[in-house]
C-alpha cells in the first residue's frame, strides 16, 4: 500500500511497520473468523470490510474461517447465511476453512501439552473452580487435581474423547499461573465434554476445544499474518501468545493479534444473544426482519452493499468503543439510492380527488423523469385521469398561511401533470372528508412550454390515477428501540425499550409501472422516501418495505427533546424569582409538560446526572424529572447519583427543593429509610 494515497489507520500502520521490519509481502494473509451461531450484523459488516479491504489493498489472500467449536449453538443455517452475506457485500474469500478442520491437530498438540506437564484434567465442579480461581485483586489457588500424573491425565483425556464421561464431570486445563494478574492466564480451560452433534464432524468428537485454544492455533495453521479482533479480546492476547509459544516454529509466520474498537449502532443491539432473544420472543419476525441490525435484515429493508461498505469506511477504525448514530448509516443509504433509485409515485394515505372539469373517460399518458440525478435513466409514461388519489395530509379545507399544499381556493401543481385549484369537499356523516373537488388549468401541462405551464404555484403534489393504480401493502419501519443505547442501562432490560411503533402496515396505491417490480428492486416514492420490494411480494400482491425517509425525522425529534430539556433548565430560574404561588404553579406546569414530552431515556438519565450539584435550580430540575417523567423510575438512576441528589437536596438552602425531595423520597420506599432522620428534621 502506498502511504501517499491516504492517511493510514492504526491497523494499516501496524502492517506497514511489519513489512518494514522484514515481513515479506507474500506472507501477508488475513481472515474473517465468524462463529456460526447466528446471523451476521452491522458490526460484522465493518469487520468484513476491514479484513477483506486489507486483502484488496495489499493484494493478499483472505480466509473465511468458521470458528465452529461449540456444537450446542452452531448450525449449518448460520454457515450458509454468513457465506451469503459476505458475497452479497461484494467480497470473495481465498479459502473456506473451519476450526473443526483442525480438531485432530489440536488434540495431538494437547496430548503433547499433557506429556510436558503443561495441561491437566480437572474434576472439580464449576462452582469450586470459580471459587479457587480468585478475583482480579486476589490470587487464585491451585486445583487439587493440578498435580495429577502425566499417565493419569493422558488416560482421563483419552476417555473424555471416547465419550466415557458425562458433561461437566471433567475438563482439561492449561497449567500456567494461578497467581497471574490476568485472570485468563489462571489455568484456562482448553477442552470441555459436549455430547452434541456437530454440523460438520457429526458425532466423531465428545470433547471440543475452547475458543481461546482453537482460535490462535487455527490462525497459526493457516499462516495468518495479522489476526484483528475487537477490544474485548485485548486481555486474551497474552493467552493467545502463550498458546502460540508452545507450538511455534520460527521458520513459519507467527500470527499477531491486534484489537480495534467495536462500533455500536444507536437505537439497536448488535449482540447475537440479544438478537436471538428478539427472534425467539417474537419481537421481530425472524433474523431477516427489516428492523434487525443483521445484514440480512438490512438487505431486506433495502440497504445496498455499497451503502454498508461506505458506512464502514465512514466510521473508520478506532481504538476506543463508540456509539455511532444510526443517522450516519441512513445517510449512506440515502446517498446511494439518490443516485440509483428510479422515482415513482405512490400514495400511502389516500383521499380521492375529482378534477371536475376534466372530461369523464379521458386518460393521458404523461412523461415522467425516472431520476433527475441520472441523465441516462430516461423517462416513463404515467397515466392521468379525472379521478386521482393524493395524500390526505396534502389537503386542508382551511389552511394557514404557510401551508404550501392544496386547500380551497389555492393552486398547486400535480407532479408531471397540471396545475389544479381546490374548489370544494364532500364529507361523510362524521364530518370526515371523503372527496375533494378541484379544477385544472387546461394549458398548464408540465413541460408543454406554454405560459400557463410556467406559472409558479406554492407547491407540487404526487398522485396516482385511481383507474390505473395498483394496490400495495406498504410496511413502514421505524427504529426498533426508542432509546439510543437500549442495552447499556444496568437496571433496565433492553426489551423495555422496544419501540411499539417500529412497524406500521398500510394499504397504499402505486403507479402501474411498478407491476413488474421484483424482490429487492428499489424506488424513491416521491416526497415519501425510499422503498424496496419485499420477498413476500407475489405476482398478485405488491409488498414494499420503507428503507428510509427522505429526511431524518428522528434528528428533528431529538432536537425537540433536547430543546425541551434546555428550555426547562432556563425557565426553572423563574420559579425562584416570581412572588406568588399562582406564578410558581404556572412555571412548574409548563416544565412538567416539557418533561412529559421527552421519551429519550438516556437524555433524561444524563440530565439528572449532570444536574446533581449545589445549584438550587439544578437540584429542583432533577427532582422534577423524577416527579413528572413517566419514562424514568427511581430504580433507573445510578444508586450513587440518586443518594447524592437526595442528600444535597435535603440540605439545600431552598425550601422548594427540600419540599420536592421529601415528596420524592416518600414515593421511593427503597431509599426512604436511609434519609428518615433528615426528613424528620425538615418536617
Amino acid at each position: 500500500m502506498s502511504t501517499e494515497e491516504k492517511s493510514l489507520n492504526f491497523i494499516e500502520q501496524i502492517i506497514e511497520e511489519d513489512l518494514k521490519n522484514g515481513l515479506p509481502n507474500n506472507k501477508l494473509r488475513f481472515r474473517f473468523p465468524p462463529e456460526p451461531n447466528g446471523y451476521l450484523h452491522i458490526g460484522h459488516a465493518s469487520a468484513i470490510a476491514l479484513n477483506f479491504g486489507l486483502g484488496i489493498d495489499y493484494q493478499a489472500p483472505v480466509n473465511l474461517r468458521f470458528d465452529d467449536t461449540n456444537p450446542a449453538k452452531e448450525e449449518q443455517e448460520f454457515v450458509d447465511s454468513i457465506k451469503r452475506d459476505v458475497q452479497w457485500l461484494g467480497y470473495q474469500w481465498d479459502k473456506e476453512l473451519y476450526a473443526s478442520d483442525y480438531f485432530q491437530q489440536l488434540y495431538d498438540w494437547t496430548v503433547e501439552f499433557i506429556k510436558k506437564g503443561k495441561a491437566y484434567v480437572d474434576s472439580q465442579t464449576s462452582e469450586a473452580m470459580a471459587e479457587q480461581k480468585g478475583t482480579p485483586t486476589t490470587p487464585g489457588v491451585d486445583s487439587p487435581y493440578r498435580n495429577r500424573s502425566v499417565e493419569e491425565n493422558l488416560d482421563l483425556f483419552e476417555r473424555m474423547k471416547n465419550g466415557e464421561f458425562e458433561e461437566g464431570t471433567h475438563i482439561l486445563r492449561a497449567k500456567i499461573d494461578m497467581k497471574s494478574t490476568n485472570m485468563l492466564m489462571r489455568d484456562p480451560i482448553m477442552y470441555r465434554i459436549l455430547h452434541k452433534h456437530h454440523h460438520r464432524t457429526g458425532d466423531d468428537w465428545c470433547i471440543y476445544p475452547m475458543y481461546d485454544w482453537a482460535h490462535g492455533e487455527s490462525d497459526y495453521l493457516e499462516q495468518i499474518s495479522h489476526s484483528f479482533c475487537t477490544l474485548e479480546f485485548l486481555p486474551h492476547r497474552e493467552l493467545y501468545d502463550w498458546f502460540l509459544d508452545q507450538v511455534y516454529d520460527e521458520n513459519k509466520v507467527r500470527p499477531k493479534q491486534r484489537e480495534f474498537a467495536r462500533r455500536n449502532l444507536s437505537h439497536t443491539v448488535v449482540s447475537k444473544r440479544k438478537l436471538l432473544k428478539l427472534v425467539q420472543d417474537n419481537y421481530v419476525n425472524g433474523w431477516d426482519d427489516p428492523r434487525m441490525s443483521t445484514i440480512s435484515g438490512l438487505r431486506r429493508r433495502g440497504y445496498t452493499p455499497a451503502s454498508l461498505r461506505n458506512f464502514a469506511n465512514t466510521i473508520g477504525i478506532a481504538k476506543r468503543d463508540n456509539l455511532i448514530d444510526v443517522s450516519v448509516l441512513e445517510f449512506c443509504i440515502r446517498e446511494d439510492l439518490n443516485k440509483t433509485a428510479p422515482r415513482v409515485m405512490a400514495v400511502l394515505d389516500p383521499v380521492k380527488l375529482v378534477i371536475t372539469n376534466y372530461p369523464e373517460g379521458k386518460e393521458e399518458w404523461l412523461d415522467a423523469e425516472n431520476n433527475q440525478e441520472d441523465e441516462s435513466a430516461g423517462f416513463r409514461k404515467v397515466p392521468f385521469s379525472r379521478e386521482i388519489y393524493i395524500e390526505r395530509e396534502d389537503f386542508l379545507e382551511e389552511a394557514p398561511a404557510k401551508f404550501f399544499r392544496l386547500s380551497i381556493g389555492k393552486e398547486v401543481r400535480l407532479k408531471n401533470a397540471y396545475i389544479i385549484k381546490g374548489e370544494s369537499v364532500v364529507k361523510d356523516s362524521n364530518g370526515n372528508i371523503t372527496e375533494i373537488h378541484a379544477t385544472y388549468d387546461t394549458d398548464s401541462l408540465s413541460g408543454s412550454g406554454t405560459e400557463a405551464s410556467l406559472r409558479k404555484v406554492s407547491g407540487t403534489l404526487h398522485w396516482v390515477s385511481i383507474a390505473h393504480a395498483l394496490e400495495a401493502e406498504v410496511r413502514l419501519y421505524d427504529r426498533l428501540f426508542t432509546d439510543e443505547a437500549p442495552d447499556t442501562h444496568k437496571e433496565k432490560d433492553f426489551l423495555e425499550f422496544v419501540n411499539p411503533d417500529s412497524l406500521k402496515i398500510v394499504t397504499g396505491y402505486v403507479e402501474p409501472s411498478l407491476k413488474t417490480a421484483q424482490n429487492e428492486d428499489k424506488f424513491q416514492f416521491q416526497r415519501l422516501g425510499y422503498f424496496t420490494v419485499d420477498k413476500d411480494a407475489t405476482d398478485n400482491k405488491l409488498v414494499f418495505n420503507k428503507t428510509v425517509g427522505l429526511k431524518d425525522a428522528w434528528e428533528e425529534k431529538g432536537k425537540k427533546e433536547e430543546n425541551a430539556i434546555n428550555n426547562s433548565l432556563k425557565e426553572i430560574n423563574k420559579y425562584f424569582k416570581v412572588s406568588t404561588e399562582e406564578e410558581r404553579n404556572s412555571v412548574e406546569k409548563a416544565i412538567a409538560e416539557n418533561l412529559q414530552s421527552v421519551s429519550n431515556f438516556s437524555l433524561l438519565q444524563n440530565s439528572i446526572r449532570k444536574n446533581v450539584n449545589n445549584n438550587k435550580a439544578s437540584l429542583l430540575f432533577s427532582n422534577w424529572i423524577l416527579k413528572y417523567s413517566d419514562k424514568i423510575k427511581f430504580s433507573d438512576v445510578d444508586a450513587e447519583v440518586l443518594e447524592k441528589l437526595y442528600a444535597m437536596s435535603l440540605r439545600s438552602e431552598s425550601e422548594f427543593v427540600r419540599k420536592e425531595v421529601v415528596q420524592n423520597l416518600k414515593n421511593d420506599s427503597a431509599n426512604f429509610s436511609k434519609f428518615e432522620n433528615e426528613i424528620s428534621k425538615i418536617a
